[in-house]
């Protein structure tokens, strides 16, 4: 591997995905040393420290503790712009899960303050790194399938369900396009490149409902987020995208959502955006029925994290990161640009961009007996 010093890691935030990230970042990447994590539930704080064998730490310990270099914050997006704002004026970089702020001049003021004091921010989701798209986008970029002249991605919830499951569900930044779409735009954006302008709607259907689960059962809530999203992407490279993501239809358990790319020799069927692994279809001109490619890269598995140890490598490396706050940026000006033009009924030209960094190399699946081949991948 490397003689590289590992990046020393503190976590802000101790909720649902937290375990996902502990796990991960302590367990499968040596550039990365996690060394204590905050929420602002004392108990939640002490819960996550003895489990994962890290340092219950206050936000100000972390800002005054020099030895931490990165910090990764999970909280809920509501909070991104302030806890973010706060790490990055401290002189910390940050990982942050998305979105990158709810408002989109939030988010411009957070990228200047990270390249006024030259830190690097991260943003998720990091699933574009993971097997599945990677091995997606080595057979476009193979020319198996020709040009890509167009795609489309879908997704369909059941907003009712989730309200009775976290009551974060139905907040602003929950919905279905800001909180699960973004899985489907960064996949598109990591393949074919920056979207030049964008047009589409977004609606909040029946925004008065009642719980009917036992607990709460007959009392009324309110959703206060999207629940239903439409819109067509322009990219730069000439290609046009079309997505619609609907949580007021229902949910399927695995989750079976559409992302397509259609080619000019091929179509290809990817897998769940949400996920690192699954397959990769294509059907080739001539032929009627798709094959599954075998995939040309690591991470298959539950992997959150990868983007923050991919960031770590580039902080040793001196070179820019792959889920950057670029890509992070433009993916919101996407989704905000859709709402807008729902508004004034316009197409939206897109002020942002960002340079489609490498592929990742490609390697071992994972596999207990190539593991150790799956890291120094996240080197280059």
């Amino acid at each position: 591997m490397t003689a590289l010093k590992p990046v020393k890691v503190a976590t802000i935030g101790c909720g649902a995905i937290s375990d996902a990230y502990l796990s991960t970042m302590i367990n499968q990447f040596s550039i990365l040393d996690v060394v204590g994590c905050y929420d602002r539930n004392l108990d939640k704080t002490e819960r996550t420290a003895e489990k994962y064998n890290i340092r219950a730490l206050s936000m100000e310990q972390i800002i005054a503790d020099d030895s931490i270099e990165l910090v990764v914050n999970l909280t809920a997006s509501t909070a991104h712009y302030s806890v973010v704002k706060q790490l990055l004026e401290a002189g910390k970089h940050v990982y942050t899960e998305k979105v990158l702020a709810l408002e989109l001049e939030e988010a411009a003021e957070l990228v200047r303050i990270a390249d006024e004091k030259n830190l690097y921010l991260g943003v998720a989701p990091d699933t574009f790194l993971g097997a599945s798209i990677q091995t997606a986008r080595y057979v476009v970029e193979s020319g198996m399938i020709g040009t890509i002249t167009s795609a489309h991605c879908a997704l369909s919830r059941d907003v009712s369900l989730f309200a009775e499951l976290s009551p974060n569900a139905i907040k602003p930044g929950a919905g279905i396009g800001f909180d699960v779409g973004i899985y489907y735009i960064t996949a598109l954006l990591s393949i074919l490149g920056p979207v030049a302008e964008v047009s589409g709607t977004t609606k909040t259907l029946n925004k008065e409902r009642q719980h009917y689960y036992m607990e709460k059962l007959g009392e009324s809530y309110e959703i206060q987020c999207e629940n239903l999203m439409a819109g067509t992407l322009q990219f730069e490279s000439g290609a046009v995208g079309s997505l619609l993501f609907d949580s007021n239809s229902i949910l399927i358990v695995p989750e079976k959502p559409t992302l397509v790319l259609y080619g000019t020799d091929g179509i290809m069927y990817m897998s769940d955006p949400n996920l690192f692994g699954g397959e990769v279809k294509v059907v080739l001109k001539g032929n009627t029925e798709p094959m599954v490619m075998q995939q040309s890269h690591s991470f298959t598995g539950e992997s959150r994290g990868l983007g923050v140890a991919e960031m770590a490598w580039s902080m040793r490396k001196g070179r820019a990161n792959r889920a950057s706050k670029e890509l992070g940026y433009h993916a919101l000006e996407i989704l905000h640009g859709i709402v807008k033009s729902g508004e004034t009924k316009q197409h939206i030209a897109l002020q942002s961009t960002f340079t489609k960094m490498p592929a990742l190399p490609r390697g071992y699946v994972t596999h207990s007996h190539f593991k150790f081949q799956e890291e120094s991948g996240l080197a280059y």
